[in-house]
């Protein structure tokens, strides 16, 4: 892909890392990466998906469990058996406050609210609606 851009764009180093303002529009790297690939003949293909932070499942599969213990408890499927999730009395923050007292998690250990939220909706549970009271302040 980057030998597609070089070829383009001409050989010159020094003219693809800049535009005519001085701007860099192209990394030094992938500007080596192309030349390398027009020399050699071979396509590198770039692992993507690899890359960036994990979901805090993997990087702590504990942490999943203890979720799924506490909120099971806590929850019910829809009387029609139509949505797939289940719904749960406990919030967020509730959840955050139950891991800390009930499973002995650290406050430094655990995510904030709105990840534990969106960690309970990737597991199937769906969280009770704010109320009127809480939409008021």
């Amino acid at each position: 892909m980057a030998a597609i851009m070089i070829s383009v764009a001409g050989i010159n180093c020094e003219n693809l890392s800049c535009n005519k303002r001085g701007v860099h529009i192209w990394d030094r790297k992938t500007i080596e990466l192309g030349i390398n690939e027009l020399r050699t003949g071979i396509v590198c293909i770039e692992n993507f998906k690899a890359r960036g932070n994990k979901k805090t499942e993997v990087k702590n599969p504990q942490l999943e469990v203890d979720i799924i213990a506490l909120a099971e408890p806590n929850s019910q499927t829809d009387p029609k058996f139509q949505p797939l999730f289940k719904y749960t009395r406990i919030t967020a923050k509730g959840m955050r406050m139950a891991l800390i007292t009930e499973k002995s998690w650290k406050h430094k250990d655990l995510p904030c609210e709105k990840t534990i939220g969106t960690i309970l909706n990737r597991l199937g549970y769906c969280l009770p609606a704010p109320s009127a009271k809480s939409k008021a302040t």
